[in-house]
């Protein structure tokens, strides 16, 4: 028996690739997710009396710029219907690599700090070239470099931390602009860099469309395999400042830092709207989701809950996070 469904042609897939394009920077929970943070919020100040204090709220304005840096990777890699497991393994030898060239081998701190973000974009494009050139899956792929990455960290250091007392590079992840602090106003302009590119640039549509309709995408001539790349790079650098922040907060580098991160930070994502699938989300959602994430931490501590119950409810959040886009993903289908 033939079947019904007409073959994909490219006029045809011209008409599908518009459509996701059209349809995937619209896509939004952020209603949604702003009442969640609100309710949050209500709901730990009544829980805490500092909560609702300025020093806290400042406190929170530190915890959320290494998060909210990475998740803009991962939420470019997302939207095209990969995923990116080594960024935590990339932000630690980021400030473990900035460590060795400031304090054993005498680099200026900044040359220090750009041979970090080398190493992290280096992971990055390695990433994506195992994925657009030697066809691994993304997750396999970035698996792997999550172990090789993370181990080559505590080779690199032999397990031990570098320091790095520079007050310049300090400033990096402890200054603060007229009380607001500095990696809080990086964030917030990377976010408005990479809101613009998705928004208003041809290749921020063309990420939408890859995820969205890979094949429609290849037919009207995207060339999907490039951007692979580069989205996987771009997560390579974003992790590397996010962990150059980190570093500069520690002052050191730590081949243990960011351990876990990337579960928080694709927790983050995807309740913030993105779609594990690919092609939809924001990267408003995705900054929302970090807030989320970062002040029930915080009102976690506040309230003296143990540690050991913080790390479950961030497992629960992760399955509410992957179960919320599975029914935003069955709603989008009907």
């Amino acid at each position: 028996m033939a079947s019904s469904t007409p073959p994909v042609t490219p006029d045809s897939a011209s008409g599908l690739l518009g459509r996701a394009q059209s349809k995937g920077p619209k896509f939004t929970t952020g209603l949604g997710l702003l009442l969640i943070f609100l309710v949050l919020c209500i709901v730990f100040s009544f829980l805490s009396p500092y909560f609702l204090s300025v020093n806290n709220f400042i406190n929170i304005a530190k915890t959320v710029p290494v998060v909210g840096i990475v998740a803009i990777g991962e939420t470019l890699v997302l939207l095209t219907g990969g995923v990116d497991l080594s960024v935590g393994s990339v932000a630690a030898l980021s400030g473990v690599v900035t460590g060795l060239f400031w304090e054993q081998y005498n680099f200026p701190i900044w040359l220090a700090a750009l041979a970090g973000l080398t190493a992290a974009v280096l992971v990055g494009l390695t990433n994506g070239l195992l994925v657009a050139k030697v066809n691994i899956n993304p997750l396999i792929a970035t698996l792997a470099t999550f172990s090789i990455v993370r181990g080559l960290a505590f080779v690199l250091t032999n397990a031990q931390m570098n320091q790095l007392t520079n007050p310049q590079f300090q400033l990096i992840g402890r200054g603060d602009i007229l009380g607001v602090p500095i990696p809080f106003v990086i964030m917030l302009i990377l976010y408005g860099v990479f809101i613009f590119i998705l928004r208003r640039t041809r290749f921020g549509r063309d990420l939408y469309a890859i995820g969205g309709n890979p094949m429609a995408a290849r037919l009207s001539g995207i060339p999907i395999r490039r951007y692979l790349i580069i989205v996987f790079t771009l997560s390579g650098l974003l992790a590397g400042a996010g962990g150059l922040v980190q570093a500069s907060q520690l002052a050191a580098g730590a081949p243990q830092a960011a351990t876990g991160m990337e579960f928080t930070v694709i927790a983050a994502v995807v309740l913030g709207g993105t779609s594990l699938a690919g092609g939809k989300g924001t990267l408003i959602g995705s900054l929302i989701g970090v807030f989320i994430l970062r002040t029930l931490d915080n009102g976690l501590i506040l309230t003296g809950v143990s540690s050991y119950y913080q790390e479950v409810a961030r497992g629960v959040v992760l399955i509410l996070a992957v179960g919320l886009d599975q029914v935003r993903t069955r709603l989008g289908a009907k």
